[in-house]
């Protein structure tokens, strides 16, 4: 494969282009915040981490043609969007399961953090809107005379460790505000619910709301 080539303007408007879209929360924030705020800053940065990998495939994927396929194939988008919004169910019974913290402080359950590196890579892989965002978002800085493939390789990466690094300063700031969130009082097993409210949202945001047009994830 060849190494692709960027101008500097071109890198310049799709950093900018990125960053914009990073920054604007949405289901990947608001995911990696409740991990913050229910297990702490540990367990938060390892969602970022397993986000970025399932949006990095994603980004991987559309280069190669799945979004392609879920473009001419209506059966494969909703195979892999009810594939992801049941995991997300999942999780969230899983939250609700979880026994309450009897130390006061508000956690859901021990944070394992291959777990949620785990949970984190699969909610970003199987949701199918991120390959579409992808493949509409990256063509538009790709020059025709180079390889399409490469080059959607290479900005798919770079606007994937933007966006960590923008969700890795919402889990910073979440992690801050989380001491006075606890002092705040609310019940010992507030985090697993907020969790468990969470995951069974993005389900439903999933399930409802999701198309084949442009979205942040």
């Amino acid at each position: 494969m060849t190494i692709p080539t960027f101008t500097g303007p071109t890198l310049a408007a799709f950093a900018g282009a990125s960053l914009v879209l990073s920054v604007t929360p949405g289901p990947a924030v608001l995911y990696v915040v409740t991990r913050t705020l229910a297990q702490g800053k540990r367990a938060g940065l390892a969602s970022v981490a397993g986000v970025a990998l399932g949006n990095l495939g994603n980004a991987i994927g559309a280069s190669i043609g799945l979004a392609a396929l879920f473009a001419v194939s209506s059966l494969a988008f909703t195979i892999v969007k009810f594939a992801g919004a049941g995991y997300l169910v999942w999780l969230g019974i899983q939250a609700l399961r979880s026994p309450g913290s009897t130390t006061g402080v508000s956690t859901f359950e021990t944070p394992r953090f291959g777990r949620i590196f785990r949970d984190g890579f699969l909610v970003a892989l199987l949701n199918p809107k991120t390959a579409l965002f992808f493949a509409a978002f990256l063509p538009q800085f790709i020059d025709p005379a180079g390889s399409a493939i490469a080059q959607s390789v290479a900005l798919g990466a770079l606007f994937v460790a933007i966006a960590a690094t923008s969700d890795a300063v919402y889990v910073m700031a979440a992690g801050a505000a989380s001491p006075a969130l606890r002092r705040g009082g609310g019940g010992r097993s507030w985090g697993r619910y907020l969790a468990a409210s969470a995951y069974l949202g993005l389900a439903f945001f999933t399930v409802a709301f999701s198309s084949r047009g442009n979205a942040r994830q």
